[in-house]
């Protein structure tokens, strides 16, 4: 098959073409970017040639995809379009390989790439999957039987896929765009659940204990009513130790390189899933003592003394994450949030909730929003200054040179957004 996708330098748009392009088939791609994206190395190391302009006639053999970040009215659209190029949507494309393979599907509003990324890295070594991991990374390879899926619930796409098992990590209010509350959201969860053969879920969160099936369903948390638990935690400035329990016996103790009790509960979701996989057990602490995070979750660079940390994070409970796993790791140091909201409608409704975490920094840097799917005059009055206004210390982010005052703190860079420029700045000038 041959495909262009419009959008390919999206995190998991470049997934999907990394994959696609493993599989033995022809990719081309398409973005109004020319910047370059932490999610390209996959496009680079497969030499995926990407177009800026309508350059690039794909012949009648060529599949067009394109990314739900672009509206039906963007202009390469409407150029194939009245070319009658055949034309399918991202979550349709990645729906029909649900199909092709036994899929593991790694949803929940928080923790999906991580956890994606813990599972496909174990079970790869054991038996060889093709994955899809929402940091821009995509393997494939015709041999493998099994498909290890970032499933999105952004706008309901992963109702397009059918997976055989399933993970959920947690469940919260987000994409409020797209979803009526937090009912809607649990229903779509329980419409994906009902569809799979065995359900992972993390039994300490109460949105997930919502969903109802007929289906087995195997529980991991902290909490002892879970199948799965980790226990005897030792969370300090060098790892985080902890021993699981399966089915009340032993299983066996991790001491994991990455920070945060969340972490934890993604490996206990990685865990779980090697489990029924019946990975061996050496194995699967092997791959988690040596796990190091995916691309942009709590990645850290250090210059000239100075810490750095580039993170994903662009809901409330993601930055209360990053908080706790800088004060882990960094318990004498200060720490300073350098945030760039991402759509209006997350600023609008999340609004007291962001400034109740960015007020528990010790100092925190807001920047203009950052939103290409949103119209600014859908929401008056919705602005970074929302939020500065009401932060005991915090101020407007116009220059990185306002950080260079800071000389033993720790800055948490954190957005969706591509925020990448404005550290590369803020390096620069360090440099």
């Amino acid at each position: 098959m041959k495909y262009y996708l419009i959008g390919i330098k999206g995190s998991g748009m470049s997934a999907l073409a990394s994959l696609l392009y493993d599989l033995g088939n022809t990719v081309v791609g398409y973005d109004d970017s020319i910047d370059e994206k932490f999610t390209m190395k996959g496009l680079n190391d497969r030499k995926i040639k990407v177009y800026h302009d309508d350059e690039f006639i794909p012949t009648n053999d060529f599949l067009v995809c394109y990314s739900n970040a672009i509206k039906e009215e963007h202009k390469e659209i409407q150029r194939l379009k009245k070319k009658k190029k055949k034309m399918i949507k991202y979550q349709d494309l990645i729906g029909s390989l649900t199909k092709k393979y036994e899929t593991i599907s790694v949803s929940g509003t928080h923790g999906k790439t991580t956890t994606t990324l813990m599972i496909s890295s174990i079970l790869d070594e054991f038996m060889g999957v093709n994955y899809f991991v929402g940091d821009g990374r995509g393997h494939g390879n015709i041999n493998n039987k099994v498909l290890v899926l970032e499933s999105c619930e952004y706008n309901k796409h992963f109702l397009s896929y059918y997976p055989k098992n399933l993970i959920i990590t947690n469940i919260d209010l987000e994409h409020t765009e797209c979803y009526k509350d937090i009912d809607d959201i649990i229903s779509c969860f329980n419409i994906l659940a009902n569809r799979s053969s065995n359900v992972i879920l993390c039994g300490d969160d109460s949105n997930v204990l919502k969903i109802k099936t007929d289906n087995p369903c195997y529980y991991y948390g902290f909490n002892s009513n879970n199948d799965l638990i980790a226990t005897n935690l030792e969370l300090t400035s060098t790892h985080s130790k902890f021993d699981v329990y399966y089915k009340g016996e032993y299983f066996d103790t991790y001491t994991l390189k990455v920070f945060g009790r969340h972490m934890i509960l993604d490996s206990l979701a990685c865990i779980m899933t090697c489990i029924l996989y019946k990975v061996d057990k050496n194995l699967i602490k092997e791959k988690l003592n040596d796990f190091n995070g995916a691309v942009r979750r709590f990645n850290e660079t250090i210059i000239n003394g100075k810490i750095i940390i580039d993170d994903y994070a662009h809901h409330p409970t993601e930055i209360k994450t990053v908080l706790d796993a800088a004060k882990q790791k960094y318990h004498d140091k200060k720490i300073i949030a350098v945030f760039m909201p991402n759509t209006y409608s997350r600023t609008k409704d999340f609004l007291n909730q962001f400034i109740d975490v960015l007020n528990q920094f010790d100092y925190s840097f807001i920047t203009d929003i950052k939103c290409d799917r949103e119209n600014p005059n859908d929401y008056a009055g919705i602005t970074s200054d929302s939020i500065i206004n009401k932060l005991t210390n915090g101020e407007k982010l116009t220059n990185p040179s306002q950080l260079l005052k800071y000389q033993n703190e720790v800055i948490c860079f954190m957005s969706c957004a591509n925020i990448t420029p404005l550290i590369n700045k803020y390096k620069s000038l360090l440099k």
